[in-house]
């Protein structure tokens, strides 16, 4: 039986508030970035749940990478399938580069804003919204050079 689960991979699905992000079988390896650290994921992994950091995840299937843009959330495997609970999520060839840059602008003032008020809510706000557009405009750079 094990050796019929790795032939047939793992189902991973993205979904986030707005719907479905992402959903393919037979993916030989996710990687995701958790707030402990980066995991693999292939069948017969053991069962996990996990809080996934602001950070790129990897989708390989038939020798192709996938890398998707996820913005913390949960992940959840078990009976072979990787379940994406994200705040927000974008597959690298769907992201608009243009509007992440302008996003991080505008994310850059607001910190620097609030840096001057010394308003820590606004910063922690802030520096959340830097830190996802970053993510978005490493995992669309990485698209180009894959």
């Amino acid at each position: 039986m094990a050796e019929q689960e790795k032939q047939n991979g793992i189902t991973v699905k993205i979904v986030t508030p707005d719907g479905q992000v992402f959903d393919d079988a037979g993916v030989e390896i996710a990687v995701i970035n958790t707030r402990g650290g980066q995991m693999g994921i292939m069948a017969g992994h053991e069962p996990i749940m996990a809080a996934l950091a602001i950070n790129e995840l990897l989708v390989k299937k038939d020798g192709q990478k996938r890398s998707l843009a996820v913005n913390g959330g949960v992940a959840e495997f078990s009976d072979n399938l990787l379940t994406v609970i994200a705040d927000s999520a974008e597959i690298a060839d769907d992201i608009d580069v243009d509007r992440a840059k302008s996003a991080k602008e505008r994310a850059e003032a607001r910190l620097k804003d609030a840096q001057q008020v010394k308003n820590k809510r606004e910063m922690d706000m802030a520096h959340v919204a830097l830190m996802r557009a970053v993510n978005r405009i490493q995992v669309a750079s990485l698209r180009d050079h894959s």
